[in-house]
């Protein structure tokens, strides 16, 4: 269904470069509208866990992957104030077989760019989208520079303020959930173990991983505020305000945050999932269709599985179905992975200290006894591999 035909993806981060790679090895032609001057992006890191491997196994960048990323060996819960370990899930020994991958996000972006230009789709930068309109024949653009285009088919995968969304649902209303997130990338100590680590407070939590074999840290800071902050991770922070915010965590947290230099900082709010995701001649994917909030990192895996599953219709069934299955198939579950990602921000934070206690207690205890069982809660995650259904 797909060879030979015309589609526009507007958007060149993970969701519109992989969708558009997954169109072109499919034999459509595509081309990718970008509103940057180029393909940069803020340093950062990326969990991607087995469900989004998949996806790159079947788009046959599975060993670059592997190569360019740190495997993820565990996830390790800790108490703040002493860094105590609450649980530490072994995915080496619990999930044996299935990969967890640290990128640099960058990094990634690269890989799909590189990789979707070889399959020859064209990526146009500079191409600010300001207004879509579908119509009968097909989807109009109206861009910054007053030109107006047509275009077959357009995938927007334009991120939380996406043009195609806005056309589709008309304007997002957006609620801030009380929570800032601030991002760095520093130079890494030495033997920083490949690991996730979690360090639990109180209304706040840190995240640290290694990346680039390494070298490199990646931290995200959470906490908890009544002061509203700007949606969109790509906002200055101020290094001195985060190292003051999380002062009173491990020694290890603070080691690391003496070496922030430049810090981005984002207010976290909650966006429903788009009701309707495509119209007669577009379609909605990634962030545009389902922001997720980063407490299960699995807002780009969810991208990757929407890729897949988009050109997969697309091509396996006539337009009308295919869009409508398509829909069918990934909000039910993007749904569900939003819900638990909220989940886990209050089990992060708990601030009652009798519950906080109990809750802790319960995660020893079970990582003791069953810390297989712990993992496999997230069997329907991690085990879902959308190349194969």
């Amino acid at each position: 269904m797909l060879k030979g035909r015309e589609i526009t993806v507007l958007g060149a981060g993970v969701c519109g470069l992989a969708s558009a790679l997954a169109l072109a090895a499919r034999g459509a032609r595509v081309r990718v509208l970008e509103q940057a001057p180029k393909i940069a992006e803020v340093g950062a890191g990326l969990q991607i866990s087995p469900n989004g491997v998949a996806v790159l196994e079947a788009l046959g960048l599975g060993g670059q992957a592997r190569a360019l990323a740190v495997e993820n060996r565990a996830v390790h819960l800790k108490d703040y104030r002493d860094g105590a370990t609450v649980v530490r899930l072994d995915l080496a020994r619990d999930a044996p077989g299935r990969r967890f991958l640290l990128f640099h996000r960058a990094d990634l972006i690269d890989m799909l760019a590189d990789a979707a230009r070889r399959a020859g789709v064209v990526v146009e930068l500079g191409q600010q989208v300001r207004e879509v309109h579908e119509h009968d024949r097909g989807v109009r653009l109206r861009l910054a520079d007053g030109r107006q285009e047509e275009v077959a088919f357009l995938l927007g995968a334009d991120g939380l303020h996406s043009r195609l969304r806005k056309h589709l649902e008309g304007p997002a209303r957006p609620f801030f959930t009380g929570q800032v997130a601030w991002r760095a990338v520093v130079p890494a100590p030495q033997g920083m173990a490949p690991e996730a680590v979690v360090h639990m407070a109180p209304g706040r939590h840190v995240v640290t991983y290694p990346l680039r074999e390494g070298r490199l840290a990646n931290i995200v800071a959470v906490e908890e505020r009544r002061a509203w902050a700007e949606e969109g991770w790509s906002h200055r922070g101020d290094a001195g305000e985060m190292r003051r915010l999380f002062a009173d965590f491990a020694p290890p947290v603070r080691q690391l945050l003496t070496r922030v230099e430049t810090v981005h900082r984002w207010g976290l709010f909650r966006h429903p999932v788009a009701r309707r995701w495509h119209g007669a001649r577009s379609a909605l994917a990634g962030d545009a269709a389902h922001p997720t909030l980063p407490f299960l990192a699995q807002g780009a895996n969810m991208a990757l599985e929407d890729a897949w599953v988009l050109a997969a219709c697309l091509d396996e069934l006539p337009p009308a179905e295919a869009l409508a299955a398509y829909q069918a198939r990934r909000r039910p579950r993007v749904a569900r992975v939003i819900a638990a990602a909220n989940a886990n921000a209050r089990n992060y934070h708990l601030r009652n200290p009798l519950a906080r206690f109990a809750a802790h207690s319960a995660l020893r205890l079970a990582g003791t006894l069953a810390p297989g069982r712990m993992l496999s809660q997230f069997d329907w995650i991690y085990r879902h591999d959308v190349t194969r259904h």
